[in-house]
């Protein structure tokens, strides 16, 4: 017996951008670094626990900045620090995003009127969304997450803008 597959197939089609495709990729798998420097790190670590569950959307926590596309700076940031996290960000394979959480990386914080505090790490590197409070809830985050998402579903790569 002869079988056709032709007539099993059902008779639709799917048409998209190759665009489409892959920002679906990339939205659905961000792998974030971790970087946390104070009580904002706490909420950072309590976020990808199990109540908060940031793994249903596809962001896995990962050691290495080779590995990673999204770094989330959590706490506040010294000068000291800046020059570490500008070099993890260069590490950080394109395209790369990041998430700054907390007052204290968002602007300094209630520590911004110390001589070696950082005010705001959109001095060093290029912030994505911004999580503010003190410190945020994991519910903050994980609507920062979702913010970047739409984010990148909306980005173009492959056609110019006129």
């Amino acid at each position: 017996m002869h079988y056709t597959l032709r007539n099993k197939l059902p008779s639709s089609a799917i048409f998209t951008t190759v665009d489409a495709v892959l920002n679906w990729g990339r939205l659905s798998s961000l792998w974030y670094l971790l970087f946390g420097t104070a009580c904002c790190a706490i909420e950072l670590m309590q976020t990808g626990g199990p109540r908060a569950d940031l793994d249903r959307f596809g962001a896995v926590f990962r050691s290495s900045p080779r590995q990673s596309d999204l770094l989330i700076v959590a706490g506040t940031v010294t000068y000291k620090m800046a020059s570490r996290i500008k070099r993890l960000y260069e590490q950080m394979a394109d395209p790369k995003y990041v998430i700054s959480m907390g007052s204290c990386s968002n602007c300094g914080g209630l520590f911004d009127l110390g001589y070696s505090v950082l005010r705001g790490i959109d001095k060093v590197i290029p912030v994505d969304v911004y999580v503010p409070g003190c410190p945020p809830r994991p519910e903050a985050l994980t609507q920062g997450l979702l913010v970047l998402q739409e984010k990148i579903r909306k980005q173009r790569y492959l056609t110019r803008e006129a």
